[in-house]
């Protein structure tokens, strides 16, 4: 659950999204306490209530956001403790199954902050721990810390194929779990957008250039990939945005695909890439329309 600066949201809907989710067989939750400043918790908590044993949540941790201040990254002892404390307050829960370092803070290193952590586990307050936005040139500190952490998180959509090696060698050399965020590429994949209807608000993060997905030749690059989206989703009579979400998951093998919804709708259509693959010659295809940046 995102909901931080994505244009206007309804927390009734949000709300409905994670039942709707639950109901659909989906067990995996993904936060941070920047998300929404805090708000996202709060609302995943309340949500999920008496199911919250069925479901392993996934939050974050690292990024110190408060309304008019500028963002700092924040990796120290005394900030990753403070930051569970309040995140398992927001939750309403005693634990989280997944805690995972946001972003780097460029100055603590890796070995201090998995010390941290693993004080917070001897206490039972974080059950396994995690890292997100990293990249080749961490490698080498990462490697000889890998068996600490159970997964990466990284950007990764047909929009975003940059960190496509990165994420399988995190996999395959140091055994680690891919997550994909930005999966429907900040929504330009779930199809409802065109060159017409991009003009997004002052509250919409997406109105900014730095979000390149919705401005100049890359807009017209995943548009050109949303055409071939529509045409095997016709054909294979599944949601657009699910046909985006399956390349995923046959393309990253053993990879964990994060979706941020507004609304039960979006978590229906979400979960039709469930059960099913795409056939060769359609992730040719994909991987023709999308080329690595």
């Amino acid at each position: 659950m995102g909901m931080y600066g994505w244009g206007k949201t309804n927390m009734d809907d949000l709300t409905a999204s994670v039942q709707a989710a639950f109901e659909s067989g989906i067990n995996f939750f993904d936060t941070a306490a920047t998300y929404g400043l805090g708000v996202s918790e709060t609302i995943l908590g309340k949500a999920l209530g008496k199911n919250r044993s069925k479901v392993v949540i996934s939050d974050k941790f690292g990024v110190r956001a408060e309304q008019g201040k500028p963002t700092v990254y924040d990796n120290s002892k005394e900030y990753i403790i403070s930051a569970c404390e309040e995140s398992l307050k927001r939750l309403g829960t005693d634990y989280i199954d997944i805690y995972t370092v946001h972003y780097r803070d460029g100055v603590t290193p890796l070995a201090e902050v998995v010390q941290t952590l693993e004080t917070l586990r001897s206490q039972g307050k974080i059950r396994y721990f995690a890292l997100s936005n990293v990249h080749a040139c961490d490698m080498d500190e990462i490697r000889e810390c890998s068996k600490y952490f159970v997964s990466v998180q990284n950007e990764y959509s047909l929009a975003c194929r940059r960190f496509e090696s990165e994420l399988l060698a995190f996999r395959d050399e140091c055994g680690l779990t891919p997550f994909t965020w930005g999966s429907l590429g900040q929504g330009i994949l779930s199809g409802k957008y065109n060159e017409s209807n991009v003009d997004f608000g002052a509250d919409d993060r997406r109105s900014r250039d730095i979000y390149v997905n919705f401005h100049g030749e890359k807009l017209k690059q995943n548009l050109e990939t949303v055409k071939v989206l529509r045409q095997i989703s016709q054909k294979v009579n599944k949601p657009v945005s699910a046909v985006a979400i399956r390349f995923i998951m046959d393309r990253i093998r053993d990879s964990v695909v994060l979706i941020g919804v507004k609304n039960p709708n979006q978590v229906h259509q979400n979960v039709a890439a469930s059960d099913w693959h795409l056939s060769d010659e359609d992730m040719q295809a994909l991987l023709a329309v999308s080329a690595v940046d």
